[in-house]
């Protein structure tokens, strides 16, 4: 069975996909997706460029 040790979590908190959802105009959901894909830290500057895309 292999081991999660190195993995790092990307899951943000509730509250912090709270204000990610409120300073870039995505949905808490969306903001959750943004970080478990790109990683918690770029997680902001992803939607941001996400609604810019979009």
């Amino acid at each position: 069975m292999a081991s999660k040790q190195g993995k790092k979590d990307n899951r943000l908190s509730d509250k912090e996909a709270m204000h990610i959802a409120e300073t870039t105009d995505v949905s808490p959901g969306q903001a959750k997706e943004l970080a478990e894909k790109h990683g918690k830290d770029k997680a902001k500057e992803e939607a941001r460029n996400f609604k810019a895309e979009g």
